[in-house]
């Protein structure tokens, strides 16, 4: 390990896990009680995607979305499934849709029916959307992801090219549920629609937004329903 991780060791066990490590040092980085080096900095950087987003500062939910598409895996009979996932970068706020395909309507299907009324019904504005160039999300004016965001007076962000990992709120996000979603259910269970399989994601979705705790940048503990609704209450 290197030198500067000891000093961010849990009393009592000099070894601590690089886990350990990574938590203390970015609560010392968020109270403001220490300037981290360049080493320390690509250190949280590779624990948590989020830290290299943390120039991106959402000032409210729904100021900036992140969005991706990416291969969950095949469903024998189904073939293909793909999650469209849209993630909050104020407080990582997450909405998933699965689909056989990587069509433009997938990705669209997902902020109709499930990302602009959670922000309604908070009476708050979705204001930007940040994706990678993909032809699901890109397009001329009359592509259907493009034509909804305009229609919704959502600014349409991208990602730099030949950078696809530039967006690490969603990339966390698909870490996490890859890791402790998918890969348990769908070794678990067997699936004979995606609707069952949404139904599971459904499910542990809200146990993700509403009953754990979210460790290091950017919730720093709370869960993401908290910081969203500490933001509408002080608002309020």
């Amino acid at each position: 390990s290197p030198a500067w991780c000891h000093r961010f060791e849990p009393a009592g066990d000099r070894l601590g896990t690089r886990y350990d490590r990574w938590l203390a040092l970015e609560e010392a980085h968020a109270g403001q009680t220490i300037e981290i080096t360049a080493e320390q900095a690509a250190f949280l950087e590779k624990q948590n995607p989020c830290f290299r987003e943390r120039h991106v500062e959402s000032g409210t939910p729904g100021e900036l979305l992140s969005a991706d598409t990416f291969f969950v895996g095949s469903l024998k009979w189904i073939g293909k499934v793909y999650l469209h996932a849209v993630v909050d970068t104020f407080g990582s706020y997450a909405f998933g849709f699965l689909h056989v395909s990587k069509q433009p309507e997938a990705a669209v299907a997902v902020l109709h029916n499930d990302v602009l009324p959670f922000y309604r019904a908070l009476d708050l504005p979705v204001k930007a959307a940040l994706t990678d160039n993909g032809r699901e999300f890109c397009g001329t004016e009359k592509h259907p992801y493009e034509l909804y965001l305009d229609l919704n007076a959502i600014e349409h962000r991208r990602t730099k090219v030949r950078t696809p990992k530039t967006n690490g709120f969603v990339e966390r996000f698909n870490g996490t549920v890859l890791e402790e979603f998918f890969r348990v259910k769908m070794r678990e269970t067997f699936y004979e629609t995606v609707e069952a399989l949404q139904a599971d994601l459904d499910a542990w979705l809200v146990h993700y937004n509403t009953e754990r705790p979210h460790l290091g940048y950017r919730n720093m503990g709370r869960r993401p329903i908290e910081t969203v609704m500490s933001f509408v209450s002080q608002e309020g």
